[in-house]
């Protein structure tokens, strides 16, 4: 039988989407950030599961390497990818936000956000027809507004306790954020009923 591919997202994502195979009695051990593998098959179920960082699912699923992905929404509207979004896993949950400083007063603009989803921040604002200066960061954003770089930061807010030990307050929601289910165009065709198997197995504990 011929793999079907999916490409995992390492971090918390992992672990959910594991439990989530779980549900569907799938047991797919073994598979873990903690070990070296970075690629594991299950003969038993026909599967074949990769495990990379979460910007690169879309490219992998987008070129055909693997015919489904499992990938978080802010990284499939971040990186715009050529893939069938096929379902909302309801899984590693959170919010694109705009945060400000604690102390901001109200109604003062924003001319300068740090983020690490300049795409996004940039769609928002002119949606919102607010000019503003966009500055990608790779690391902790909240260091934005704390050293004078931004008046406001574009991230991903789960529990809120980072923003209140950096001093910092919601100002603004993007977009609700959560893993969904995508899929290669050409492998949706070619493999359909085990893509459609695998959906319906999948919708019935969501």
């Amino acid at each position: 039988m011929e793999f079907l591919t999916i490409a995992l997202s390492k971090g918390r994502i992992l672990g959910e989407t594991m439990e989530l195979f779980k549900k569907i009695e799938m047991h797919l051990d073994n598979v873990s950030e903690e070990s070296r593998k970075l690629i594991f098959e299950f003969e038993d179920y026909g599967m074949r599961l990769i495990l990379s960082k979460p910007l690169d699912v879309p490219i992998f699923v987008e070129h055909g390497v693997a015919d489904l992905g499992v990938a978080g929404k802010d990284v499939l509207l971040e990186e715009s990818k050529d893939v069938f979004e096929l379902l909302d896993l309801n899984l590693a949950r959170c919010r694109m936000v705009v945060a400000v400083p604690e102390d901001r007063a109200p109604g003062i603009p924003i001319y300068r956000v740090a983020t690490k989803y300049p795409r996004i921040a940039e769609s928002f604002f002119l949606k919102k027809a607010q000019p503003v200066e966009i500055i990608k960061l790779n690391g902790s954003v909240e260091l934005g507004p704390l050293l004078g770089l931004s008046d406001a930061i574009v991230d991903i807010v789960a529990t809120g306790h980072t923003l209140k030990e950096n001093r910092l307050k919601i100002e603004d929601e993007i977009c609700p954020i959560s893993a969904r289910l995508i899929a290669n165009q050409v492998s949706f065709r070619l493999k359909s009923s085990r893509i459609q198997e695998l959906l319906s197995r999948i919708r019935a504990i969501i």
